[in-house]
């Protein structure tokens, strides 16, 4: 039994978050995922001076169409006043939710004391907290994002904990914990056993898990095993809107179904379709869809012929037909397919692929 999740007076009901994704989980992206039974979803992680920034980018960034809800801004910086003054721009374009990014492990971004950088420093930390907390001013539930340290030490740990506790006691509503460290990157195992003790110090809190959910089963045995009140999924959503209906499915006892070639076609195009309008165009839209139609291949009846010709794509004209012809209903099996654990397939990571 699996309680629905909510994050303070935002309800949120199925128990699965759409992760923010570098590179992804654009208005298209999510549009595509609350069609399929995402119920909530982050936007792209942003820069706190990009927001504050006027031109093109940033009324795009500040643009959250009446569909698109609820909707949670994540930002990323470094400086605790520009941190707050974002996340009240945030709010006031529609965001429900705030999310503070302790956790991106990417170099660059490490290099410029942001993300991941942070939790070796509860100080900033918790001043940036605190900037969000005040700017928003009741008006939105703030989140926060972290990783389980920044390395394996004592001091990490301490710091983590110093952090997540701190960060509740200032009005936080929930904090998502990825259970593998800053230094580790994507590479390694994600310590689930961690994400559970950390549940159990703070029940009264509302943690949500992450780290190796790459299908709807791990999804599940995240919840059963560790006790967090919902998960974040990132690489196991990328190519895979179906996802958070197969999620529902076995929540409610019931096999989880492989998607149709029908179900991805129309998935496939109707983001196309969603992508050219919010870029403003065939061509600008292209290198992102194509990098969601590679990552359809895995519930292809021929997954590596069918990434390869995804990978293959180098025009608009060339991904319709494409996908019109990898993706033919003609070709489905009259059978609906039970997803097994087995067909799960992991997805590559790249730095573009997540910042949590």
């Amino acid at each position: 039994m699996f309680l629905p999740l909510s994050l303070g007076r935002v309800p949120i009901g199925l128990p699965v978050v759409q992760a923010a994704l570098s590179g992804y989980s654009d208005l298209p992206m999510r549009t595509i995922a609350r069609a399929h039974g995402a119920p909530y979803a982050l936007a792209e992680v942003v820069l706190d001076a990009l927001v504050l920034q006027r031109g093109k980018l940033q009324r795009r960034i500040l643009s959250v169409p009446e569909h698109d809800h609820p909707v949670g801004g994540q930002l990323m910086g470094s400086q605790p006043h520009t941190f707050g003054a974002a996340a009240r721009e945030l709010v006031r374009a529609g965001y429900d939710v705030v999310d503070i990014n302790f956790g991106c492990p990417v170099n660059k971004v490490l290099g410029r004391r942001r993300g991941g950088w942070l939790l070796q420093d509860p100080t900033t930390a918790l001043a940036i907290v605190d900037s969000v907390l005040q700017a928003v001013a009741g008006d939105a539930p703030v989140t926060v994002k972290m990783r389980r340290g920044y390395d394996d030490s004592p001091t990490a740990e301490a710091d983590f904990f110093a952090i997540l506790e701190g960060a509740f006691l200032r009005g936080v509503t929930a904090v998502t914990v990825h259970p593998r460290n800053v230094v580790q990157k994507y590479v390694g195992r994600s310590r689930w056993e961690f994400l559970a003790r950390v549940r159990r110090q703070f029940q009264e809190r509302t943690i949500l898990g992450s780290g190796d959910l790459f299908s709807p089963f791990d999804v599940v045995d995240m919840l059963q095993q560790t006790g967090v009140a919902g998960v974040t999924m990132a690489r196991g959503c990328i190519g895979n809107p179906f996802a958070f209906t197969q999620v529902q499915q076995l929540l409610a006892g019931r096999p989880a179904l492989v998607p149709t070639l029908r179900q991805q076609r129309d998935a496939l195009l109707e983001h196309w379709r969603l992508a050219v309008a919010f870029y403003g165009g065939e061509a600008a839209a292209l290198s992102s869809v194509r990098m969601h139609a590679i990552k359809y291949a895995q519930y292809h009846p021929s997954p590596v012929q069918a990434r390869e010709r995804m990978v293959a794509v180098r025009s608009p004209v060339q991904l319709v037909a494409t996908v019109e012809e990898l993706f033919d209903p003609a070709l489905d099996q009259d059978v609906a397919k039970v997803l097994r654990r087995e067909d799960a397939v992991v997805p590559a990571m790249s730095a573009g692929d997540s910042c949590g």
